[in-house]
């Protein structure tokens, strides 16, 4: 080994082995990336992405080969997995063949429809299975203490079950009041059962409250484990973002309230603002049901007690609802196209509020071509968001949609997360969803679509409360915004089709 001066000091060093070695090690390094480069092009193009989907993979995988892999990895694949997928199929026909022939078909008693619904209807049907039905009653919740109260004390009523379903169940104020109401229901004999998304309920798994419901009997699971173990080769950023509970199969609730304190999450976009209904009428069957089929196929457990599950409801109203659960399970079960269905259905005026904006193209030309008819639309998000990645995405859009007609509104009075739709007097939409990629095609959900101008008008009182606390987004004053703000929308926009 030769020894070569430097300074002072004498260093082994062998020059042309180390310099052989480096060299061996990039062209193996190098070849590594093409080679993932090219399998990843290669399985990206033989799946069925839309092309802008694709596109975002191609750059990541293309700029940053490994990353790109591992992302893909556990965030690629838009389904359950073959073996989850055919388990949640399979746990649905038996949760459905369980109940009698008649047990739902009694609930489905059928309004007149009017011919600017037909169409909505006809498409909700197609993709969740339910009818609409006629006598259901709604009254509409904003504020989350209110909520708990008239939860807890139907749950303190109930004689026979309480079921709930979660998305994020904390073991805050809220989540403790519930818990308690739960513990003294099993107490009484009542069978309580509570579904938690296993990711967004990281929480209670976690609290001693989880503990004691388990000790006294309450039925708890986790939904969608988030373990790439458990989950075989499904995405472990599937969720299961509904907001479900059903009382004695005569009382639900849905929207966008989770068991969680309006203070959760991030503190800098305020507090979080949110609307869920509280249901009573024949729609109440359709809840049932969701949540039969869920508890099936997290459990393997069937529910088949038709008697006190499925009792026979009488009309409590006037509104006619449907009940429309959808995700990833099934290719045709998309938010998307309910959506859309809404949109073409509009001729004068479309609200809209959402948490979170990342329109693909088709929803994009939707509510383009609903301003071109001449309807007003108006979309409600917050000043502030939770996700700034996210949001930064959903900003890149604001021109397209301004210049199309569309206005935009920016709400001011914390972190906007009510997810409705309304759409002229005629019917409406309150549910889980929100108006991304991921809750197009990702998440479970469930959205109820509530018929006829009365309950139309009422939740549009609500949208034109978060109206009045909005600031409008100016097209000529958006065109002058800071050039590196542009430059950071245009970055976050290339990865909307992944997040």
């Amino acid at each position: 080994m030769a020894l070569r001066p430097i300074g002072h000091t004498l260093y082994p060093f062998n020059e042309i082995g180390v310099d052989h070695m480096i060299w061996n090690w990039l062209v193996l390094y190098a070849l590594a990336q093409w080679s993932i480069r090219i399998v990843m092009i290669l399985v990206i193009l033989r799946r069925r992405f839309a092309p802008s989907t694709a596109l975002a993979w191609l750059v990541l995988v293309m700029f940053l080969p490994e990353l790109g892999l591992a992302v893909y990895l556990l965030l690629g694949v838009n389904y359950l997995g073959r073996r989850r997928a055919r388990s949640h199929r399979l746990a649905v026909a038996q949760a459905r063949a369980r109940q009698s022939p008649d047990s739902l078909a009694r609930h489905a008693v059928r309004p007149e429809i009017d011919p600017q619904q037909r169409n909505m209807i006809l498409q909700a049907e197609r993709i969740s299975g339910n009818p609409i039905v006629a006598g259901n009653d709604a009254e509409l919740i904003s504020d989350a203490d209110t909520l708990c109260d008239r939860l807890t004390a139907d749950i303190d009523a109930a004689l026979h079950h309480a079921h709930l379903l979660y998305y994020i169940y904390r073991p805050d104020t809220i989540g403790q009041r519930i818990g308690d109401a739960l513990i003294r229901a099993r107490q009484r004999g009542v069978a309580c059962r509570l579904l938690a998304d296993a990711a967004g309920s990281r929480a209670l798994f976690r609290s001693n409250l989880y503990r004691e419901l388990l000790a006294q009997g309450v039925e708890v699971h986790d939904m969608l484990p988030a373990s790439p173990w458990r989950r075989k080769l499904a995405r472990i950023d599937l969720r299961n973002h509904r907001k479900v509970a059903v009382i004695d199969g005569h009382t639900a609730y849905a929207g966008s309230h989770n068991a969680v304190s309006e203070d959760y999450g991030h503190k800098h976009a305020g507090k979080w603002v949110d609307l869920s209904g509280r249901f009573t009428g024949p729609v109440v069957a359709q809840f049932q049901q969701l949540f039969c089929e869920d508890w099936a196929f997290e459990t393997d457990q069937t529910l088949h007690d038709n008697e006190t599950l499925f009792p026979l409801i009488e009309p409590t109203g006037e509104i006619a609802a449907q009940l429309v659960p959808t995700g990833p399970n099934h290719e045709g079960e998309s938010f998307r196209r309910v959506l859309i269905a809404a949109l073409a259905a509009a001729q004068r005026h479309i609200i809209m509020t959402t948490p979170y904006l990342v329109p693909d193209e088709p929803t994009l030309l939707a509510l383009a071509m609903a301003a071109d008819r001449g309807a007003q639309v108006d979309l409600v998000v917050p000043k502030k968001s939770d996700h700034p990645i996210v949001a930064a995405a959903g900003r890149y859009y604001y021109q397209t949609l301004l210049e199309a007609g569309v206005n935009i509104h920016t709400y001011n009075g914390g972190m906007l997360h009510a997810k409705t739709i309304t759409v002229d007097d005629a019917f409406s939409l309150l549910g889980s969803a929100n108006l991304d990629i991921r809750s197009f095609y990702l998440n479970f959900e469930v959205n109820v679509l509530l018929y006829g101008p009365q309950v139309t008008q009422h939740l549009r009182f609500a949208q034109q409360r978060y109206l009045s606390q909005c600031d409008p987004v100016v097209l000529s004053a958006w065109r002058k915004r800071p050039v590196i703000k542009q430059y950071v929308e245009g970055a976050a926009s290339l990865f909307s089709p992944l997040l």
